[in-house]
């Protein structure tokens, strides 16, 4: 059943189309994952499916009662109070109704009239799960990497981080039927992001992502909307299945293309040959058709008057009746594009002529730190040449601590780091310290390369899609992912075999991030790097170093990522078998004490005496089970309902002492 669909649906500021034509249709259980380059919309169209905004043209159908939980990337609390108050207010139905009951239990002893009341309330109490809300809080509030000391922190006093990681909370504990995510793993760690997967795989509703987190793509979406400048296009299956699908639908349309374009050129071979022969008037109608189509195919595209058929084009198209001389009509066949869409993507080239020496990094005792803060030690680990590790971990962990230290612009807190021979280190800080946010794009270039010329760098600043009057902005005035495309410009131009990378893919769109991720596969030297974009992680690392601040240490891990999640997953469900295990050891304690002690009088004596206890638990149980099922019947009477109360109460005291006597002859 659909939930959300939009019919051509379009947005236009002024006489610009941000995009035009989307039909789509959401249904429950989807996950629809939105990608595209920045400026095409994925975030505009976001707000218009959540009612924040209105569409141009077109229209958004909800099914009747549908609810929507909206996500925005700088999520936004209109409410004051503590976390705890923020996501326990979703359950405040809940909380009245729990009141309720405590007032109804009051009076079930004096007025029978509502206890049949009282039952039916608890009943639909408990389907709502209002015996479990509270643990469902800790649970999401945990999962997203909160601490139970956070719960009392004022909202006022969380950063933004903190708010948006909250407002996910709040908005994943009211259980919408659509979800409509901004950027969801922005401000969350590997941990974090891996339970919000978890937590959407197993959730019934229906979801829109917008994300550039492939993997986080590749894990939960099971459809795929592509944006792009005045188009779009949607896939079926996961982040993977798109880029499959994707590369084989350009294959595709290039083939048609050529194949057509071809069939085009041989009518025109055909006109040129008999326009002044016996068959003139036959040429000049080809010639004339051909005319019409030419008009109609510059006018609305290739694909288009294909989809159309080539027979009506003309008809469905507006064009003059004149018509071209034939080395007119060849002229513009040949300079028909293809209808297959390139997007200006980065020109990224980064390497070295120059070979460091086998080993490159090698640490011995290593600890990090600052002098009034130790964070973690380190085993002595080697990093050889033309390996990739990736250093990951949790915000706040140490991460580009390890980075500088690695550099020496940070003493370690003990032991040492060993740098191979022969290296050329090329450093991409996260926070681009290496730029002067006073100094114009063409400065900073200038700066690297004083010989070149200005139009040389003009060039140079296109291939990362900075273009025109960008050239003189001061670097202070960039975007995030304007920053991050200069500091991989001037790393470039450096003569590089070692590449120490913190968080180089922050801010840029996943076209960006696909041109990197393939740069740096071709790339010769020696790579280390921080990265939360655990795709870029995936393809290219042969080791992981996690920091795990809890215990203060950086595990080594050899392998991908992928196998390390593995490995880590494995684990997870053997001790999840081994405490089922542990808890069915109670069952059949008594057998295996049997088997293990009946040889003296003494231990059969135990055995029996074990027995026997566990006879008269078994025994008050069920009298329990038959007070409890006496005291939600709505036949008892008000007089008799304290009766059962105090005997349901001497009973269960009773059945404790019992348990504790069993358990200490089980010691």
């Amino acid at each position: 059943m659909a939930l959300i669909t939009t019919n051509n649906l379009t947005k236009s500021y002024g006489a610009t189309d941000i995009f035009a034509g989307i039909t789509v249709s959401i249904e429950k259980g989807s996950r629809l994952g939105i990608v595209g380059p920045n400026g095409v919309g994925k975030t505009t169209l976001l707000r218009i499916l959540a009612g924040e905004d209105e569409a141009s043209t077109g229209t958004v159908t909800r099914t009747r009662g549908v609810r929507s939980g909206y996500l925005s990337q700088e999520a936004d609390f209109k409410m004051e109070g503590t976390l705890w108050d923020a996501c326990h207010s979703v359950f405040e139905d809940l909380i009245r109704q729990q009141n309720e009951l405590h007032r109804l239990e009051e009076l079930m002893a004096t007025d029978s009239d509502v206890i049949e009341q009282y039952g039916k309330m608890q009943e639909d109490f408990e389907r709502r799960g209002g015996y479990t809300y509270e643990t469902r809080i800790k649970q999401v509030l945990t999962g997203l990497g909160f601490d139970a000391s956070d719960y009392a922190l004022s909202l006022d006093h969380l950063s933004g981080g903190q708010r948006t990681r909250a407002f996910l909370a709040r908005l994943l504990l009211s259980n919408p039927d659509v979800l409509l995510l901004d950027e969801p793993t922005n401000h969350l760690d590997i941990r974090a992001v891996e339970w919000l997967e978890g937590y959407l795989n197993q959730w019934e509703g229906a979801a829109v992502i917008v994300s550039h987190d492939r993997y986080f793509l590749d894990k939960v979406s099971n459809m795929v909307l592509e944006m792009l400048p005045g188009a779009y296009e949607t896939y079926s299956g996961n982040y993977t299945a798109y880029l499959k699908q994707r590369e084989e639908r350009i294959a595709r349309r290039q083939e048609i293309f050529e194949s057509e374009k071809e069939k085009l050129l041989k009518e025109v071979d055909y006109i040129k040959k008999h326009i002044a022969g016996q068959n003139t008037l036959q040429a000049k109608g080809k010639l004339k058709r051909l005319s019409r189509l030419v008009q109609a195919v510059e006018q609305i595209g290739f694909e288009a008057a294909l989809n159309q058929k080539w027979s009506e084009t003309a008809e469905e198209v507006n064009v003059t009746t004149s018509y071209f001389s034939a080395e007119e009509a060849e002229r513009r066949v040949r300079a028909l594009r293809s209808p297959v869409r390139t997007l200006p993507h980065l020109h990224l080239r980064l390497g070295s002529q120059k070979r460091s020496g086998d080993l490159v990094i090698r640490t011995k005792d290593l600890q990090v730190g600052f002098p009034d803060k130790f964070l973690f030690k380190a085993p002595d680990i080697e990093l050889r040449r033309q390996d990739c590790a990736a250093l990951i971990g949790p915000n706040g962990a140490g991460k580009s601590t390890f980075l500088k230290t690695i550099l020496g612009q940070l003493e370690p807190l003990g032991g040492e780091v060993i740098l191979g021979s022969s290296l050329h280190i090329g450093y991409f800080a996260q926070a681009h310290e290496g730029l002067d946010p006073e100094n114009t794009l063409l400065q900073e270039i200038d700066s690297l390369m004083p010989n070149w010329l200005p139009g040389q760098i003009r060039d140079y600043l296109g291939k990362y899609l900075f273009s025109g009057d960008d050239v003189y902005k001061k670097v202070g005035m960039l975007s995030g992912g304007e920053r991050g495309r200069l500091a991989l410009s001037k790393l470039a131009l450096q003569d590089t075999n070692l590449l120490l990378l913190d968080e180089p893919t922050n801010h840029l769109d996943i076209p960006s991030q696909e041109v990197l991720e393939s740069v740096l596969e071709d790339y010769t030297g020696t790579i280390l790097l921080i990265s939360h974009d655990r795709y870029l992680v995936d393809a290219l690392a042969t080791q992981i170093w996690e920091v795990n601040p809890n215990e203060g240490e950086l595990i080594s891990f050899k392998g991908t990522y992928s196998e390390l999640r593995a490995e880590r997953e494995q684990k997870e469900y053997e001790a999840f078998m081994a405490a089922q295990t542990s808890n069915e050891k109670r069952v059949i304690s008594s057998e295996v004490r049997k088997a293990k002690s009946a040889n003296t009088k003494e231990e059969r004596r135990r055995v029996a005496q074990l027995q026997e206890l566990e006879n008269k638990i078994a025994e008050l149980e069920a009298t329990l089970a038959n007070l409890s099922s006496q005291l939600e019947s709505p036949m008892v009477k008000p007089d008799e309902v304290i009766k059962i109360g105090k005997e349901y109460n001497r009973v269960q005291a009773e059945m404790d002492e019992k348990l504790a006597e069993w358990e200490q002859m089980q010691g």
